[in-house]
């Protein structure tokens, strides 16, 4: 995921014509830190990458999000994992996996 955040931090920095410089005055951060950011050796914290998304005009979430429409092979090899599981062993999974979401929902949303 960090891979793919530097990759398309790199791709709409560049979409926008700035320069490392330029996203850092803009961000309100020093160009040393996004330039550490871009190589992956740090990662930005959830205030600043809301305002790099701000600067480069997209939403955050597309800084982490694979627009390249390449299937990942890890999800190529899990897809042929489940499809070669018994019927009912993939819904017995399916029931699992949407309960813990569900818990997971209710747990992020109590006040």
């Amino acid at each position: 995921m960090k891979g793919l955040f530097v990759v398309n931090l790199k791709k709409f920095r560049k979409e926008e014509g700035l320069s490392q410089e330029a996203l850092a005055k803009r961000c309100d951060a020093s160009a040393n830190h996004i330039g550490q950011i871009e190589m992956g050796r740090r990662f930005p914290s959830i205030e600043l990458i809301e305002r790099i998304a701000a600067v480069l005009k997209v939403k955050p979430y597309r800084l982490f999000k694979d627009e390249t429409g390449e299937e990942p092979d890890e999800n190529r090899e899990t897809r042929d994992f489940l499809a070669n599981l018994p019927d009912r062993v993939r819904r017995v999974l399916k029931t699992q996996l949407l309960t813990a979401i569900s818990d997971d929902i209710d747990e992020t949303l109590k006040p």
